[in-house]
């Protein structure tokens, strides 16, 4: 199935871990406890995501009981398809899926002719993974700009098409598909020089 959407209202994000506190630890997060971290990423998302616009979320959304995904889905704009994350499988049976505009493992999507796969991992290969016509999306590792994480070393294999959606990597706010292209883009350029 090919999914298509409007570029100018379509965002991604990944690893928000709602209701986690260890991962403020795990990932150094600039936050003082989970609430703060819960209410500034609810404030980020909901400050560029508006009520029709579309939301990728490449997984880990959220740990807790139903109450807990209630409490967090509740004050989301914008519709949310959920590409689980490890984290999300377990919380997914709790009756969430109706929840979400389309739950998935992965997804391949079109935003005008730019085809792009989702998924919460990087993949090695992917089609056109060699060309710079199809990109891959994902989360998972946690970097921020500096590389730093314990998948650090392994990013130096990553295409320049393949960009870190997750919050830590994105100021902990969704980032739409015009701030990705101009990444991707950049990235593409820059390895055109080495």
């Amino acid at each position: 199935m090919n999914f298509k959407f409007n570029a100018e209202h379509t965002f991604f994000t990944s690893d928000t871990h709602f209701n986690h506190a260890n991962i403020i630890k795990f990932c150094n997060r600039p936050f003082k406890d989970v609430e703060q971290m819960n209410d500034v990423m609810i404030a980020n998302w909901n400050s560029v995501i508006g009520k029709d616009d579309t939301v990728f979320h490449l997984g880990d959304f959220c740990l807790g009981s139903a109450a807990e995904w209630t409490k967090i889905l509740d004050r989301l704009n914008g519709k949310i398809y959920l590409i689980m994350g490890n984290h999300d499988l377990k919380n997914i049976r709790q009756g969430f899926i109706s929840r979400f505009e389309h739950v998935a493992m992965q997804m391949r999507i079109e935003i005008g002719k730019k085809r792009i796969y989702l998924c919460h991992y990087p993949f090695l290969c992917f089609e056109g993974g060699y060309k710079d016509d199809v990109w891959q999306l994902f989360g998972h590792v946690h970097t921020r700009r500096s590389n730093s994480g314990i998948d650090a070393g392994r990013l130096q294999y990553l295409y320049p098409t393949q960009y870190d959606v997750g919050v830590d990597n994105n100021n902990f706010t969704p980032v739409s598909f015009g701030q990705v292209k101009r990444i991707i883009d950049k990235q593409v350029e820059q390895s055109k020089e080495k």
